[in-house]
């Protein structure tokens, strides 16, 4: 599965970073970002990133692959 974050739509909430501090990490202005490196997601951090999805209040973070 892929992870990316519609920069679009962050408001800086960051639910990402409590529910999957693994995968999301915050600019200096406080919108989260997935690095490149961490944007393939592993199965240990399936569950956590598939919860930052359902919790994102503006939806802005996008899974694809299943």
């Amino acid at each position: 599965m892929h992870v990316s974050v519609d920069e679009t739509k962050c408001q800086g909430h960051n639910r990402c970073m409590i529910l999957a501090p693994e995968t999301f990490e915050v600019d200096d202005m406080g919108f989260a970002h997935v690095p490149e490196d961490k944007r393939e997601v592993t199965e240990d951090h399936r569950e956590a990133v598939e919860g930052a999805a359902r919790n994102c209040p503006e939806m802005a973070i996008v899974l694809s692959g299943g």
